[in-house]
């Protein structure tokens, strides 16, 4: 990428390819003590209100800058670096590359938890980790007072459900869900029947004096990835129908339809759902329907599979922090006779974490 400066006209070029930039885009971005706000970063002025013949006067650049004068007298000097990232239209988070991982993933991925956490390198570290693989682990986190909302508002916002700000994982007579039990849990997402669902959900464990009750995960990215290498006519049909998810209970129903796969504009990976407790398949032709509960077989077979499947036991102490997009989770069972075991959880959306990671960012100069 290049700039390039012609008859008081900036033309950008990559690949091979030129267009001129237009001189109002330009003065939208003018900067400076009379133009931006220095704290907030927020225009001091309303561009739809300047004029619409705007035209560059006078042009200089360098290595490092564009200097430009416009015919309403505003002037300014704009980093090339900032021009370039909008035309690549950078996602920091999004350049972040996701690794596929299966049973033989041994590491944690552990942080520990310390005072002031949240404005540290290591935090930054912690949320490139959860980017990558899906899931963090992080240790010794207070376990008193619902400490959870603390963390989670620390990185972002909670985000209410109608379990409310946040929800207590042990078994209780009449349950409205079977979390609430002793009983195994199968790999899931959660919450599939909002409109959005919920992007991050975080477990903190409280107690557990259980021999059973292994938390488990796996990769709905790397199970995808895998349907869609070997069985591209499952793949194919899970990314196109939608299907039904609801939940209902005394005083709420809640539905949404989506894909079981979602894919982003590119046809990239973005999201998967599975709860097979909570979906229903609308009534299409029976020779696709034949097809899509092929595919949704297959897809139950890789998820539930021990090669996908990775267990641990939570420990006092321990906050998982794990990507409801792209990875489900589950429990084995347990005798609550045992002893007890006690989770608090709660759920956060991704602009919580990628506003944390930029700001970490800038901080750190990465």
């Amino acid at each position: 990428m290049k700039l390039e400066l012609k008859d008081n006209k900036v033309f950008f070029e990559n690949k091979g390819h030129k267009k001129e930039i237009h001189p109002f885009w330009l003065r939208e971005r003018v900067n400076g003590e009379n133009f931006v706000d220095k704290s907030t970063q927020q225009r001091l002025f309303d561009p739809t209100q300047l004029p619409e013949n705007i035209q560059i006067k006078d042009l200089s650049l360098n290595s490092n800058f564009l200097e430009i004068k416009f015919n309403d007298g505003a002037s300014t000097k704009i980093a090339i670096v900032d021009i370039f990232k909008e035309f690549s239209n950078i996602n920091d988070v999004k350049q972040i590359e996701k690794i596929k991982w299966d049973s033989s993933f041994k590491d944690q991925n552990t942080f520990k938890f310390k005072e002031n956490l949240f404005e540290t390198d290591e935090m930054y570290k912690a949320l490139i980790n959860f980017y990558q693989y899906g899931f963090v682990i992080f240790k010794n986190v207070p376990t008193k007072n619902n400490f959870i909302i603390n963390f989670a508002n620390s990185i972002g916002s909670v985000r209410r459900t109608n379990f409310g700000e946040f929800f207590n994982v042990k078994s209780k007579p009449n349950p409205n869900d079977l979390a609430y039990t002793s009983l195994p849990l199968a790999p899931h997402t959660d919450n599939p029947y909002r409109n959005p669902v919920p992007c991050i959900q975080m477990l903190h464990c409280i107690e557990n004096e259980v021999t059973g009750g292994l938390s488990t995960l796996v990769d709905g990215y790397t199970v995808s990835e895998k349907l869609k290498k070997d069985f591209p006519e499952y793949y194919k049909i899970l990314t196109e129908v939608k299907i039904r998810f609801q939940f209902i209970d005394e005083s709420v129903i809640l539905e949404d339809w989506a894909e079981m796969i979602q894919l982003d504009e590119n046809s990239n990976f973005k999201q998967v759902r599975f709860s097979p407790r909570l979906d229903f398949v609308p009534l299409i032709d029976k020779e696709k329907l034949d097809l899509f509960y092929s595919a949704r077989k297959k897809i139950s077979e890789l998820y539930n599979s021990e090669n996908y499947r990775i267990e641990f036991k939570l420990l006092p102490g321990d906050l998982l922090m794990m990507d409801n997009y792209r990875l489900l989770h589950g429990r084995t069972t347990y005798d609550a006779n045992e002893g007890n075991r006690f989770l608090q959880g709660c759920y956060i959306d991704y602009d919580s974490t990628e506003g944390r990671l930029k700001h970490l960012k800038r901080k750190f100069n990465y």
